[in-house]
Parts: structure tokens; C-alpha cells; sequence
């Protein structure tokens, strides 16, 4: 299973939402109720490395405002998957053209507008590869940045020019930090681990990824550009219930292993056998909110 596919992403979609801080989106939520919104009366939040919108289905029920949200992926096809899933998850789509509101026609994935639980949710779709044109999305009218388990993904390089250049608040949530407990805990765990790190620097897509550093680097560079900066840890804790998913990461941890190629495939393919059977294991992740006072 391809680690960005539509499967993976809506394998882990329950345990994404239900692991995030939710002091710190608390926090987000009633930051965007006090503020000023560069449209009078909505909401405009841009997501970065949108998949299929799964950030969206999380944070967008506990915004009181309309709202208005363009998601940014490279990929079209997980795009246009995120529209069908939006369309299936709301409780009705009215009319755009009705709402009068300002949409990019020019996409080639339509907007939609839907409703859920009485909200009123504008969605527009840009299929944008953020390492060569972050900067024109960051140009575009929003009130707040987000991103779902993308920063992990980037080079240092690109971090701070994207920092340098951020303007806008930024929540960002589940991004990896490198902790990996599981139950019962075996030695070789140890080793697996530090070759999975060793994979998690590799390329996808920005240069050599920052990995579980990425959130501590983050945090580090927003400060020095004068942005209040909280953190706040949001793990994944799994157990029987969540054994899809476990056997899934295994696999996916496993073959990220071999193509470090530091261990013997005997080695790897053992920890693998056993911890397909795991019914318990925590994965690390960070959430973090950025903004001016």
C-alpha cells in the first residue's frame, strides 16, 4: 500500500482525528472565532498536502463561521478523490452560484459547497507542487495555513524559506516525532527504528527530509520570525481495534527498512511477523499552532 494512497490515508483517517491535541485545536478554534477574517463573515483556511481532506472532515464541524477552504495537493487524482469523499460526508451540496461566493473557476477540479451539520462549507481544489510554488499559495487570501502530516515530508532548505516567507498563522497537526512504543517491546525494535528514521530523511519530494526533526526545526525557525509558537504532542495510541492499521504501518516500516538495506532481510522480515500480530503500539506525532500577537 503506497504510503500517500487514497486506502492508506482513509485507513488512518479515525485514528488522525481522534489523536489530534484537542486543548490545542481549542485554542485554533477560538482564535478564529475573535478574529478579523480578510472576508467579513468567513472563514478562508488553505491546506497544504490536502490528500483527500481529511483535515477538513476534522476541523471544520467545530468552526461556527461559514467557511471556505482550498485544498492544496500535488497529486489530482487524490484531489478528485477528496471531492467524492467531501460530497459523501456532507449532509447536502447546494448550489455554488447561490452563495455568491468567490471561487477560482479556473480549477480544474470544480468547487463544491456543502453542508454539514448546519455549516455552510465552500471547498475549492489547486492540484500545486508546494516545492517550486508555495510562495504564490501563501500570496492568496486566508485567515490561517493548515496541514495534516505533511512537514515531516520537507527538507530543511524548504522549511526555512517557507517559514522566512509565512506571514499568515499556521496550525499544523500529526506531524511525525520519531517515537515509536510498542507492546511488548523487543531489541530489535531499537534497530528497526533508527534505519526507519534513516528512510524518513530520505527524498519525498523537497530534498532530504527533516523526519522527527521536523516539528523541533519548525518550531525553532517560527519563533525567530517573531510568531507565538505552541506545541503539543498527539500520538497515535493503537490497540485491537485499530489492527488494520498496525499491520499496514508494519508493512510499510518493514519495506522502508529494506531499502536502507543496514539490516539483514532475515532480521526485518522476523520483526515483521511479529509485530503484523501487535495489538498495542504508540506512534509519535506533534501539533503545533503558530501566529502574531
Amino acid at each position: 500500500m503506497s504510503e500517500f494512497s487514497a486506502q492508506w490515508l482513509g485507513l488512518r483517517e479515525p485514528v488522525d482525528h481522534r489523536s489530534r491535541n484537542q486543548d490545542l485545536q481549542a485554542q485554533v478554534i477560538n482564535y478564529l472565532s475573535q478574529i478579523k477574517t480578510v472576508y467579513p463573515g468567513s472563514v478562508r483556511l488553505t491546506d497544504l498536502g490536502s490528500g483527500t481532506g481529511s483535515n477538513l472532515r476534522a476541523l471544520a464541524p467545530y468552526i461556527d463561521s461559514p467557511q471556505h477552504w482550498t485544498l492544496i495537493d500535488y497529486d489530482a487524482a487524490l484531489l478528485d478523490t477528496a471531492r467524492a469523499t467531501l460530497l459523501a460526508w456532507a449532509d447536502s451540496e447546494i448550489n455554488i452560484n447561490i452563495l455568491g461566493a468567490e471561487v477560482n473557476s479556473s480549477s480544474q477540479i470544480k468547487p463544491l459547497s456543502i453542508i454539514k451539520q448546519n455549516k455552510t462549507i465552500v471547498v475549492e481544489f489547486k492540484c500545486v507542487d508546494l516545492n517550486k510554488d508555495y510562495r504564490a499559495i501563501l500570496d492568496e487570501p486566508a485567515d490561517i495555513i493548515t496541514a495534516a502530516a505533511f512537514f515531516d515530508l520537507v527538507a530543511e532548505p524548504w522549511l526555512t524559506e517557507f517559514c522566512a516567507y509565512l506571514s499568515k498563522p499556521l496550525y499544523t497537526v500529526l506531524t511525525y516525532d520519531g517515537i515509536e512504543k510498542w507492546s511488548p517491546p523487543e531489541i530489535i525494535d531499537i534497530e528497526i527504528l533508527k534505519a526507519f528514521h534513516q528512510h524518513q530523511r530520505t527524498d519525498k519530494g523537497f530534498g532530504s527530509a527533516l523526519g522527527p526533526s521536523a516539528s523541533n526545526r519548525m518550531q525553532s525557525l517560527l519563533q525567530d520570525r517573531a510568531f507565538k509558537v505552541v506545541c503539543a504532542h498527539s500520538p497515535w495510541v493503537m490497540n485491537h481495534c485499530d489492527r488494520d492499521l498496525i499491520e499496514q504501518l508494519v508493512i510499510g516500516s518493514a519495506k522502508a527498512v529494506r531499502e536502507i538495506g543496514t539490516l539483514s532481510s532475515l532480521v526485518v522480515d522476523e520483526w515483521e511477523k511479529n509485530r503484523r500480530q501487535s495489538n498495542n503500539c504508540e506512534i509519535g506525532h506533534v501539533d503545533l499552532f503558530a501566529y502574531k500577537l
